[in-house]
């Protein structure tokens, strides 16, 4: 089913938009239910660490806008919501779930799939195209961007940003596998890949560009044309800083930013975070 429907998006995705009619808008919300049933993802694992981007998954969401009216949208009290109309807020099966969306001004736009024992702590924001596994918490003020993957009790703590993109089709979204913390004000941009119970420390802002200086191995990671960055399994990601070059910085004591893995996971810090799993 999912392979037809996938067909279909491709083939609506090259029409214009003053011939998408009724027909275009049902197979357009088949597409939502899946992507919210979790059985649609915009990259999906293949085992070994590897992942595979479904292009398709973004070529329905952009036709979404295609399609989209700018209207006005149902509102909770006081507040005002505008956008495509193919884009409302999510009603999220809570109970169904178990979902904890606490009160306080967070949403789900419709697209996106939060899995079973999610927390939502207010306000965030998880936007469309995002999957959310099991026993995640997304906390205040993170936002969760469009196509994002989040594993399973995955610690998103608050003003932890996870870019999102659609476009270039083919990039591979942010992942963040299962039994990572990402710290609070952090960044998470540009395709970054964070593998399997790693740790990234408050205020480390990873992208395409971030080169990571691995202490322990003695290894540099970057990302390449073909590959993002990768972080690897259980490390501990801190900022630091290096020296910046050039006779100018050398007198001015000048350095610049830089991410530093210090160690890999172990049992003490599983138990600095396991105060985490109190909290779900």
């Amino acid at each position: 089913m999912t392979d037809k429907l996938l067909q279909e998006i491709d083939r609506l995705f090259e029409l214009p938009a003053d011939e998408l009619g009724d027909d275009a808008r049902e197979v357009f919300d088949q597409f939502l239910d899946l992507l919210e049933a979790g059985e649609l993802r915009a990259a999906k694992p293949l085992g070994d660490g590897e992942w595979e981007v479904q292009p398709s998954v973004k070529r329905g969401i952009l036709l979404g806008f295609r399609m989209g009216e700018n209207q006005p949208l149902e509102s909770a009290g006081p507040l005002q919501f505008s956008d495509k109309h193919t884009y409302p807020t999510q009603t999220l099966p809570t109970s169904e779930r178990n979902i904890r969306l606490v009160p306080g001004g967070s949403s789900v736009r419709r697209g996106a799939y939060l899995g079973n024992n999610v927390t939502m702590m207010p306000p965030a924001y998880v936007n469309v195209g995002a999957y959310v596994d099991d026993g995640t918490m997304v906390d205040s003020h993170a936002l969760v961007g469009s196509c994002a993957q989040i594993g399973k009790n995955v610690h998103l703590s608050a003003s932890a940003q996870i870019g999102g993109v659609l476009e270039p089709i083919g990039q591979t979204p942010v992942i963040v596998e299962d039994d990572v913390l990402v710290g609070g004000n952090t960044g998470l941009y540009e395709g970054v890949h964070v593998r399997e119970g790693a740790v990234i420390g408050a205020g480390s802002v990873l992208t395409a560009s971030t080169p990571v200086f691995d202490m322990v191995k003695e290894e540099v990671y970057r990302a390449t044309k073909d590959q993002p960055l990768v972080i690897p399994p259980g490390a501990v990601v801190i900022p630091g800083t290096r020296p910046a070059r050039g006779v100018f910085a050398e007198r001015h004591g000048l350095h610049m930013a830089a991410l530093l893995i210090i160690k890999y996971r172990d049992e003490k810090t599983d138990a600095s975070t396991a105060l985490e799993e109190m909290l779900r």
